[in-house]
């Protein structure tokens, strides 16, 4: 029996890849090119578009591990139905779903509450890893290179929202701990808690870099044409809708309660911590 990870070459499928290979785990790769080389895994093609190959690619698994692309809205919910249809028809052992940060709630509907809700409908164990923002994002060319030029760290967050900010290596982590965890299902959230400023943030570049940076907020729009460059703009709109969306909220910090901390004994990295384990 294998671990199917899908977005294997990816930021967050790789980490997951390479935690599994390390422990000695037999992963399977899903990727779109059959000639594509995963250290660590064999590689199967197959596309989210199609319910077949998943099923066949899920069949037997003792673990899948799925998130959604960013890509068109339409397609995400296109993916999240062909997921569940393959779900149900294969029944794998196990399936560990990252929302990504994408909101879940029914009422509000998208192709995550899409993927969640067909997953507790499906009868197949599952267990759901709930990130709020990415440390990745910080790696960006706007970010970063601002960071390392001028001393600022520019993000679409208020100075005084505080985050529980996740890595992928994080991801990869609670997932490979919930492969093993049966007894944990519904939410995990992922991050670090207490919430923490973009101050903050900012001081913990500068404690890396050793130099002062300090936080500047933009806009959402400033972000969408920032990224679009490297996402596209379709995909950089929808992302800097979510932003404009979270500036209404107080926060985006984990519960307590449903914390990998709590479930898992897993404490995310800290923002220091991440720069060292990344080499930047």
């Amino acid at each position: 029996m294998t671990y199917v990870i899908h977005g294997a070459t990816g930021a967050q499928g790789a980490p997951v890849v390479a935690t599994l290979a390390a422990a000695g785990k037999p992963v399977t790769a899903l990727t779109r090119n059959p000639d594509t080389v995963v250290d660590g895994a064999s590689v199967v093609a197959a596309g989210y578009s199609s319910t077949e190959a998943l099923a066949e690619a899920y069949r037997g698994a003792h673990g899948v591990f799925i998130h959604l692309p960013v890509t068109s809205e339409e397609d995400r919910q296109s993916y999240a139905r062909n997921i569940v249809a393959a779900v149900r028809e294969s029944r794998p052992a196990r399936v560990v779903f990252s929302t990504s940060g994408a909101p879940t709630d029914p009422d509000t509907g998208g192709a995550a509450a899409i993927l969640l809700s067909g997953l507790a409908d499906s009868g197949v164990p599952h267990a759901v890893i709930a990130p709020t923002l990415y440390l990745e994002n910080l790696l960006m060319p706007y970010v970063l290179d601002t960071v390392r030029e001028r001393g600022v760290l520019p993000y679409p967050i208020r100075a005084d929202f505080p985050v529980s900010w996740a890595s992928h290596l994080d991801i990869a982590d609670v997932a490979a701990a919930l492969f093993d965890r049966h007894d944990v299902t519904g939410v995990v959230s992922v991050g670090q808690y207490p919430a923490i400023t973009g101050p903050d943030l900012a001081q913990a570049f500068g404690a890396h870099f050793g130099k002062d940076v300090v936080f500047e907020p933009i806009t959402p729009e400033q972000m969408r044409a920032s990224v679009a460059p490297v996402i596209g703009e379709g995909p950089a709109a929808g992302v800097a809708g979510l932003y404009q969306a979270m500036s209404t909220l107080p926060d985006r910090s984990i519960a307590p309660e449903d914390s990998a901390q709590k479930l898992l004994d897993i404490t995310p990295r800290t923002t220091g911590q991440w720069l060292a384990d990344i080499g930047l």
